[in-house]
């Protein structure tokens, strides 16, 4: 971690700015640490600077990680309407499609505890529910960040990533032009 953040580090333009990154991914990690299961396929780190009207220039950090969760078998649309039907504490549920299939779409805002050593910050997470055609999983997105008054901004960017999910196997045709 240390060798591929040391150009990131270096590009900083003054000590004070690597440092406030260096804390900043402090606290990335512990956010990782507390949305991440075994079954967490994919991680990414977000680092922008608010730029948004009214934003105050301030850095702003966002979490996107990718999680398998076992369903028992149905059709893709009741699987993504009971990925939602017992979640407590999911807000701005939405039902609908993207190319990949049947999505449902939540958020949560959860106060981290005091043990998680986070800020004790809101933390809003936007979740992606995307069953997958074998009926028997579902591809969890969930991005993750402190900004809760850019929620709006954050759902975005999730349906867009949303839009993007293929459950194609990408080497399925390099494996079949290799047989041929």
């Amino acid at each position: 971690m240390d060798e591929s953040l040391a150009p990131v580090l270096a590009s900083a333009p003054d000590e004070v700015s690597r440092q406030e990154f260096t804390a900043a991914l402090t606290v990335v990690q512990r956010m990782l640490r507390s949305v991440q299961t075994d079954r967490t396929a994919h991680c990414a780190l977000g680092l922008h600077r608010d730029d948004a009207e009214g934003g105050n220039g301030t850095a702003l950090l966002s979490l996107f990680t990718i999680s398998w969760v076992d369903t028992s078998w149905a059709p893709r649309g009741v699987t993504a309407a009971r990925a939602l039907v017992t979640a407590e504490g999911h807000t701005h549920i939405e039902y609908g499609e993207v190319p990949c299939g049947p999505a449902a779409f939540s958020e949560t805002v959860r106060m981290p505890t005091a043990e998680s050593g986070l800020p004790r910050k809101p933390l809003l997470q936007i979740h992606g529910h995307l069953p997958h055609p074998d009926g028997t999983t579902l591809a969890l997105l969930t991005l993750s960040t402190t900004a809760v008054p850019h929620r709006e901004q954050y759902r975005a960017i999730l349906r867009q990533i949303a839009r993007t999910v293929s459950f194609d196997d990408p080497f399925a045709s390099s494996r079949s032009g290799a047989r041929s």
